[in-house]
């Protein structure tokens, strides 16, 4: 992530946008998932930072090594437009961009630890359902709200384990849990060969919420014949 970015996440949470720039913004991670996920990460970092440093005397202390570590590391010869932010926003962008988190001492495993999605492949050659041809083509390329309209139509229609499951994960990259859960609910009930997979991504959608718990009594119903086991018992382990 770049210095841009971070100004740009900034500027939006500081309300700084005009009403056209905003809704520009909100476009963009809508259709990025990786500008989404980093915004996601910045926030969630501010978060930690404003409860880390509670007291006025460490706020300073950690300032004035935040401003050495960055005469260090940035290119001081270019003009900075914007003025410095609340401590806990410098910190935040400085921080990761130099260490990538390691400042900070995290306990717990995050969704973006195992959000790999699988590459959607229902399209055979010679297909022309123009909805399965745009679901497939948005959620290979991550616009995951792009997809979700295409797979509901679709739905409608072929209602098929296979389109259900991308459907439902296009839904949690958007962290529309309840609907996502509730697809995934009911693949886990079933049989298809997608029963195990569904499993997996319900107790990612409690991880990306930090439900913890619930995260790890899914993952203990998950049988060991899933082929992606070795994640399930990592992400167990991480969780102890």
């Amino acid at each position: 992530m770049n210095e841009e970015r971070y100004i740009l996440f900034d500027q939006y949470l500081q309300g700084e946008m005009t009403e056209e720039e905003k809704n520009n913004f909100e476009k963009q991670l809508s259709e990025d998932h990786e500008l989404s996920s980093e915004f996601e990460t910045f926030k969630e970092v501010q978060l930690r930072l404003t409860t880390k440093f509670e007291h006025d005397e460490e706020r300073e202390a950690f300032k004035t090594n935040l401003t050495t570590i960055s005469e260090k590391h940035f290119n001081n010869s270019k003009p900075k437009v914007v003025l410095m932010r609340p401590w806990y926003y410098a910190a935040a962008a400085s921080v990761i961009i130099l260490f990538g988190l390691f400042f900070f001492d995290y306990n717990n495993p995050t969704f973006a630890d195992y959000d790999n999605p699988e590459t959607a492949a229902f399209v055979e050659r010679g297909d022309t359902n123009e909805n399965l041809k745009e679901a497939q083509a948005a959620f290979n390329d991550g616009k995951y709200a792009t997809a979700i309209p295409h797979f509901e139509a679709i739905l409608k229609e072929n209602k098929t384990p296979e389109i259900q499951y991308f459907y439902g994960i296009s839904l949690l990259e958007e962290s529309k849990y309840p609907k996502a859960e509730a697809v995934f609910n009911e693949l886990r009930s079933g049989t298809s060969v997608y029963k195990e997979k569904a499993t997996w991504s319900l107790a990612l959608s409690k991880l990306k919420q930090k439900k913890y718990k619930e995260c790890r009594e899914i993952l203990e119903t998950i049988s060991q014949d899933y082929e992606n086991y070795d994640d399930v018992e990592k992400l167990l382990d991480e969780l102890d």
